[in-house]
């Protein structure tokens, strides 16, 4: 394969990974800006709506028409996903995650113990085994084939509607009352509180639309690959790689670094051809790397503002 052909392919899958770790990483920072923790569950939360997706769309099934090649019953499926994601966050949130007055460091910890709990259930209901959604395998769009791009109709759906579902974030914030208390809210609690603002209400919104986001993923994720039940712990660093590099609480900033990490894990396997002879079993290390160096020289980050400042 000649160079040009091999990055434009991988540059055609980065698009298309790096819209889930968008998705996933907007997710994060929504739940650290309000709730003041890093959500070490939040690779699981994917996890679960990958398999609420799989349950919803086999007791759904294809129906009505098809767009992208994917039946109106996987759409249906995973907006059945990502409701379903969200309430196991939000139960979450209100009987661990509440009730426990131990500070972020103690929230990240137990965080930590909750990503088990959600990976051991999976592995109880579905086995450890891999799973894929029932749809037809499809070939690569011809027209683009011939550039040495690579890609499906399912490809081109999950861009979409990771377009359509960051648009509708980012109406939500600018343009909605509770957009607005979203920001005062991660601005400044206290504040926002004395403003008459219920931010108990907007702590949970935030969890909702976190966990919801990270659902949604999570099935895009089991679109693009295969569902396995470590794939959102798998994608963890990642994710923190890219909030990190946006700006620890900032959402616009989570997009710019979702879309980055995403794209330089894809293109990894490029550097073969410059005489590094790495594969992309090696993305999540450039990941890592990528973190170490932003939280020593910019631990702020790109945006380095949380929700609702120039950056967020």
């Amino acid at each position: 394969m000649a160079v040009t052909e091999q990055f434009l392919e991988l540059a055609a899958n980065g698009v298309v990974y790096s819209s889930i770790i968008v998705l996933c990483s907007i997710g994060l920072s929504l739940i650290y800006s309000i709730s003041g923790f890093a959500n070490f569950a939040h690779g699981d939360t994917m996890t679960v709506g990958a398999y609420a997706t799989l349950v919803a769309f086999g007791a759904i099934g294809g129906i009505g028409f098809s767009v992208l090649s994917l039946p109106l019953g996987f759409f249906l499926a995973v907006v059945i996903g990502i409701a379903i994601t969200a309430v196991v966050a939000l139960v979450t949130e209100r009987i661990v995650y509440k009730p426990l007055q131990i500070g972020s460091l103690g929230l990240l910890i137990t965080s930590i113990g909750i990503a088990f709990i959600y990976r051991a259930l999976i592995q109880v209901g579905f086995s450890a085994g891999t799973y894929r959604y029932e749809l037809e395998a499809l070939r690569p769009i011809d027209a683009l084939v011939q550039y040495g791009i690579r890609v499906t109709e399912h490809d081109v759906a999950i861009v979409i509607s990771t377009i359509v579902l960051v648009v509708g974030l980012h109406i939500l914030l600018q343009h909605t009352d509770l957009g607005r208390k979203m920001r005062a809210t991660a601005d400044n609690p206290d504040l926002a509180r004395a403003s008459g603002i219920r931010t108990r209400n907007v702590e949970l919104w935030t969890w909702t639309i976190g966990a919801g986001l990270a659902g949604a993923g999570g099935a895009f994720l089991g679109l693009f690959n295969q569902l396995v039940p470590r794939m959102g712990f798998n994608e963890l660093l990642i994710i923190f790689a890219a909030v990190i590099l946006g700006g620890i609480g900032s959402v616009y900033g989570a997009m710019l670094g979702g879309f980055l990490i995403g794209m330089i894990v894809e293109m990894t396997p490029i550097l073969s051809t410059v005489g590094i002879p790495i594969g992309s079993e090696y993305g999540a290390a450039i990941a890592f790397v990528i973190m170490v160096l932003v939280l020593l020289v910019r631990p702020e980050g790109i945006a380095g503002q949380a929700v609702g400042g120039e950056g967020g």
